[in-house]
């Protein structure tokens, strides 16, 4: 990456290099990419806020790199003491810790949500803040108002996200709208931004939008439809710009790269580089009538056949929807610097290796 002069930092950004800057779930996929970015850019007071338990294997490269520009905070969003400590005197604050992989609402709930309040509770005693960068997800856009079309900026939220089978959506919406009322009540100054399919090498399932594997066999289901990828450092890039670039409050940022692979095509290039194994495709009529059934046999046994697959999870993942990424380049002037085809050659490598490799 070109270093930037530090008069070019101050001159451009919103914050200047010697600014602190505050970056939760810093350990994880995309959390440690971020914080790489920063420090390559030349900040020099990038506050790591992880868990006690956390694994800090991808962070402690750019530790060891950038020792002087890094500073590791253990603590617990749950925590309202850990949040004011992590939060005392920073001026932009990437909140990228989430609940995730949790099938409880509640915890869904009390890990995305009540976390991100107690976090701006705690920020908005400082009078340092200058933007809240909350990293949010595809989840939450509404799958019932039909498939097709392009999904940008202006597509509608998911306004019952508890009729939906996940609880990472229901967690995500209402966390979004937890800062935008922030936004409105106590003037926050926030960038909401919605990556679609982050990939790279440390991932190695097939995503959900390519098909199902819980049946013994692999379904394919996502068919042309082209999958919004995201490479984990093109992802880490927009989500810096976001908190640095001026005049962008209050907007939203989908993130996605060019050049999307259909489901067929990603599924065709996995099986050859990485592993061959039996699927099934079934059409988009076949599908839908599939989760339909299922739907209804749910509803029907009155839960005792949980309702993870539904017309509306249907039209979410594999619904014929395109995606767009002109917003986040008009107006960050973000641009991918890993092309897709480039990202997923690093993507087979990564599947291709021993798993503690």
């Amino acid at each position: 990456m070109r270093r930037v002069s530090e008069m070019d930092l101050q001159r451009q950004d919103l914050i200047a290099p010697n600014d602190p800057v505050l970056v939760t779930g810093a350990a994880g996929f995309i959390g440690a990419r971020v914080v790489a970015n920063l420090v390559e850019r030349g900040f020099r007071d990038v506050r790591c806020l992880v868990r006690h338990s956390t694994d800090l294997s991808r962070l402690r490269p750019v530790q060891e790199k950038h020792p002087k520009q890094l500073q590791i905070v253990t603590g617990n969003l749950l925590s309202t003491d850990d949040c004011v400590a992590a939060t005392k005197d920073v001026a932009v604050i990437y909140h990228l810790a989430a609940g995730t992989g949790i099938k409880s609402f509640s915890e869904a709930f009390l890990n995305s949500v009540v976390t991100t309040r107690n976090l701006l509770e705690a920020a908005l005693k400082e009078s340092m803040l200058r933007r809240f960068v909350n990293l949010s997800s595809f989840a939450v856009y509404s799958s019932r108002n039909g498939s097709g079309g392009v999904l940008d900026e202006r597509w509608p939220m998911e306004e019952r996200p508890e009729s939906r089978a996940e609880a990472y959506c229901y967690a995500k919406v209402k966390q979004d709208e937890l800062v935008m009322e922030y936004g409105k009540s106590r003037g926050l100054q926030y960038v909401l931004l919605r990556p679609g399919t982050v990939y790279g090498p440390g991932k190695r399932a097939i995503p959900g939008r390519v098909g199902i594997d819980s049946f013994g066999v692999f379904l394919h289901l996502g068919g042309s439809n082209r999958i919004p990828f995201t490479f984990v450092d093109n992802c880490a890039e927009a989500i810096v710009l976001a908190g640095l670039k001026k005049g962008i409050d209050g907007e939203v940022f989908n993130i996605l790269d060019d050049n999307l692979p259909s489901s067929a095509e990603f599924l065709k290039n996995y099986k050859k580089e990485v592993r061959k194994f039996p699927s099934i495709y079934l059409p988009h009529s076949l599908s839908y009538f599939f989760c339909f059934l299922w739907e209804k046999y749910s509803q029907w046994s009155q839960g005792q056949l949980p309702p993870m697959l539904t017309r509306a999870e249907w039209a979410a993942f594999w619904g014929p929807t395109s995606f767009s990424n002109q917003k986040l380049k008009n107006s960050l002037g973000w641009t991918p610097k890993i092309s897709t085809e480039r990202g997923m050659q690093l993507f087979f490598e990564g599947c291709r290796l021993p798993k503690h490799a």
